[in-house]
């Protein structure tokens, strides 16, 4: 009992230890700007360098060419809301009781992430950042929860999980789209009018230190092509495979290929401002692809701790720091991209402030070899599903069966090796508990 005691102790300081030595602190001259670019519900393999064969990603597939592509990253959560929590807080949103996507407004307006001195916005703030979110936001509506409220300068999008992308209205058919705090009509496709903002942003900001949050709801439904304006069925209402008014994969082509295109209008605009170098670009989803997406080679889809639904692409560009043309198996998480910027732009942490995730600078600079991790996973969302992976072993508790994987060897999770490495089935799940009293104990506090 002790030994296990030990190895569960040992695995919770794993899943904290740092990924190598602090940077020093940057400097005025040297701060980057930073683009995060987060894309909403696709699949694994719908860009080209992850494996696409029916979807064309030029501008994605340069941006994986000039920097790093991971191929084991992760997202936070199953769904938006929690992946979402966890990026703003760099901390498991666990933490902070966030496990469910939010509703629409007015079913559930007092819930969602509230503000803290420590958000990722605001902490870069303190760096002298300017700070925008353009978008999908999803924790929260009233002023309170609101990205004013968490650190941003400006926003422009919807706080809703969804809208249709034509009328902007969410699924009760109230208007969606918001500047600031207050709701704003515009004409014109969704990711459009975000790449656009975007734009506007870094043109208006290229001559100080910026962060820029570009959160494409693209490619989550409702289906609507880029160049048919349209009314969303129903509301914007998720389609089903067996529903008689039903989406296409072709559908879904168009949506990831417009998304594509604004990722090429904002790399082109740091470009046309002379900014390029000196600017981090990350671009990552917040969980795993729907039915529609590709997933190849991964089982599962959204709402699941099964690979398909919280393994996802992330690539990374910064010329001044980060060699190009890397491929990484380093294992990383949301959380870990919020450490990552902070430690880019030199902000010193507070002395209370507890960060979950990791910094991965080190290791996309090549300082240090690629670093073990044990990370923790728990949806809420459909049925109750939890997991973690501890260096190449993958549990996944599925009500009330529990398996174990290789998942380098296997990341399709076909091959169950529960019943050859009980003594390793034993330890994950120990680890997976103490993990879970850990965050619900400081869930409770916030209560």
């Amino acid at each position: 009992m002790l030994n296990n005691a030990r190895a569960v102790l040992a695995a919770l300081a794993l899943c904290a230890a740092p990924l190598g030595a602090q940077p020093r602190a940057a400097t005025a001259a040297d701060r980057p700007n930073v683009v995060l670019i987060i894309a909403d519900d696709m699949g694994y393999a719908d860009i080209g360098s992850y494996g696409a064969r029916d979807i064309r990603t030029p501008n994605l597939d340069k941006l994986a060419r000039a920097g790093v592509r991971f191929t084991d990253f992760y997202a936070n959560g199953t769904t938006c809301t929690p992946t979402r929590a966890a990026l703003i807080t760099g901390r498991y949103q666990q933490r902070y009781g966030v496990e469910l996507p939010l509703s629409a407004e007015g079913v559930a307006t007092e819930r969602g992430l509230l503000a803290s001195p420590g958000s990722l916005p605001r902490l870069l703030k303190s760096r002298g950042y300017a700070t925008a979110l353009v978008g999908k936001w999803h924790l929260g509506y009233t002023p309170a929860h609101s990205p004013l409220a968490h650190g941003f300068d400006y926003f422009f999008g919807l706080k809703s999980g969804y809208h249709d992308y034509w009328q902007h209205t969410d699924s009760r058919g109230v208007p969606d789209l918001w500047e600031n705090d207050a709701r704003v009509s515009a004409t014109g496709y969704s990711t459009d009018l975000i790449a656009q903002k975007a734009v506007s942003f870094i043109a208006q900001h290229a001559r100080e230190p910026f962060f820029i949050d570009v959160a494409f709801n693209a490619p989550h439904w409702p289906f609507q092509r880029p160049d048919t304006p349209s009314v969303a069925v129903r509301n914007a209402r998720f389609l089903k495979p067996a529903d008689s008014l039903t989406s296409s994969r072709a559908d879904y082509v168009t949506m990831v290929e417009r998304m594509d295109r604004g990722v090429g209008e904002i790399l082109a605009a740091l470009e046309r401002e002379g900014i390029a170098r000196n600017t981090l670009v990350i671009f990552t989803n917040d969980n795993g692809g729907e039915w529609l997406s590709d997933n190849t080679p991964l089982f599962g889809r959204k709402y699941t701790t099964w690979e398909g639904g919280i393994r996802v692409p992330a690539l990374v560009r910064w010329p001044a720091r980060i060699a190009a043309g890397q491929v990484s198996a380093q294992v990383g998480m949301t959380m870990d991209l919020t450490a990552t910027m902070l430690s880019a732009a030199g902000v010193v942490l507070p002395t209370d402030a507890s960060l979950d995730g990791r910094d991965l600078l080190p290791v996309m600079t090549r300082r240090v070899p690629l670093q073990a991790r044990t990370l923790f996973w728990r949806s809420q969302a459909g049925r109750p599903m939890r997991a973690v992976r501890e260096g190449d072993l993958k549990l996944v508790v599925d009500a009330a069966h529990t398996y174990l994987y290789d998942i380098k060897q296997d990341p399709g999770e076909r091959h169950d090796l529960a019943r050859l490495r009980t003594n390793d089935v034993r330890r994950l799940t120990q680890a997976l508990a103490a993990w879970e009293r850990m965050v619900d104990a400081e869930a409770v506090t916030r209560r």
